[in-house]
């Protein structure tokens, strides 16, 4: 007999857990083995394990460099620091395909942090995340939030305020890094989110981008701050990559700023350091995988449903044209 929508019958429940459900292991199999989904081990193309895609000095604007882009290091310095060492062939070679495509091209990053301080531990993250971002190919830019006044409505026309607005419309996707304080995010960082209008018109400076987070701490380890960052990132519609960056006890992760070792100031090496690339690492896969589908993720039932009410309405106004 079949259904009203013309598709067969479901099978009664227990014949389907019959016929998917596997004998159970002696120990119980406590950790659920018997479903776990196999996964493809992806070799190392040794072509793109070390290479660098980023953007010569030569190739790029002289006024972006300087303004956007701190973070970068002397040549001899960049060629072979830690950053330079990392096996990221996947990532790279995803990467290189992108740029080379008729539609692709570097994918457009914006880095924000969250602290005024000078020797600023969220910046100093940023930086290095930055780096790593930058050697995979991407146009990397940091806002830099001094004399970004706090959140009202008079200043709408402030320069800072209109070129952190810009850079949020010109960017593929997002990087947050926030110190925690007072187990939370800081004033610094919230008030750049708040400047960002959900929409602008039909424009929408963060809608359907992807978002990667990280936090700083003076104390152990927490993750108050990288959650409040993703309820952020769901907020202003955009899609948070699952993984996140703790760095606990920041004043003992990074290098004096003295230190002639590769610059001075950079992440020393520990598991959360490799969490940071696992994380950048990530967030270009996701990326380049969602880039081409923007329009598709921004299209919304509810919005085609309210702009279709305007058109009507607009319609049904004294003297207006039928529509055709």
């Amino acid at each position: 007999m079949s259904s009203s929508t013309g598709l067969p019958p479901a099978a009664p429940t227990s014949s389907l857990l019959s016929a998917t459900t596997k004998p159970a292991l002696s120990n119980g199999d406590l950790n659920n083995l018997s479903v776990v989904r196999p996964v493809a081990e992806i070799g190392v193309d040794a072509a793109f394990a070390r290479q660098s895609l980023a953007l010569e000095e030569s190739n790029d604007d002289a006024d972006i460099r300087r303004h956007y882009r701190p973070f970068l290091l002397p040549e001899e310095i960049a060629s072979s620091d830690w950053v330079a060492n990392l096996e990221l062939s996947t990532a790279t070679k995803m990467a290189y395909e992108e740029m080379h495509r008729v539609t692709g091209g570097r994918l457009k990053v914006l880095v924000l942090f969250g602290s005024l301080r000078e020797r600023s531990y969220s910046k100093l993250l940023a930086f290095e995340a930055s780096r790593i971002l930058f050697r995979l190919g991407c146009d990397v830019r940091v806002f830099n939030p001094v004399g970004l006044p706090v959140k009202n409505d008079l200043e709408q026309s402030h320069p800072k305020v209109q070129e952190l607005r810009d850079l949020s419309r010109w960017s593929d996707g997002h990087v947050w890094v926030s110190p925690e304080q007072h187990g939370n995010l800081t004033a610094v960082f919230k008030n750049q989110i708040d400047w960002i209008p959900l929409s602008t018109g039909s424009v929408r400076p963060t809608q359907g981008r992807t978002l990667a987070i990280a936090q700083v701490s003076g104390g152990s380890q927490s993750f108050n701050t990288v959650n409040s960052l993703r309820i952020l990132g769901r907020w202003m519609r955009m899609f948070t990559i699952p993984n996140q960056s703790s760095i606990p006890m920041a004043y003992k992760q990074f290098t004096d700023a003295e230190d002639t070792n590769e610059g001075g100031s950079r992440l020393m090496p520990s598991g959360n350091r490799d969490r940071l690339v696992d994380c950048m690492e990530e967030f270009v896969k996701y990326s380049i995988v969602m880039r081409p589908h923007f329009d598709l993720f921004s299209d919304r039932y509810s919005e085609r449903t309210e702009k279709l009410a305007k058109n009507v309405s607009v319609d049904e106004k004294p003297g207006a044209s039928p529509a055709m």
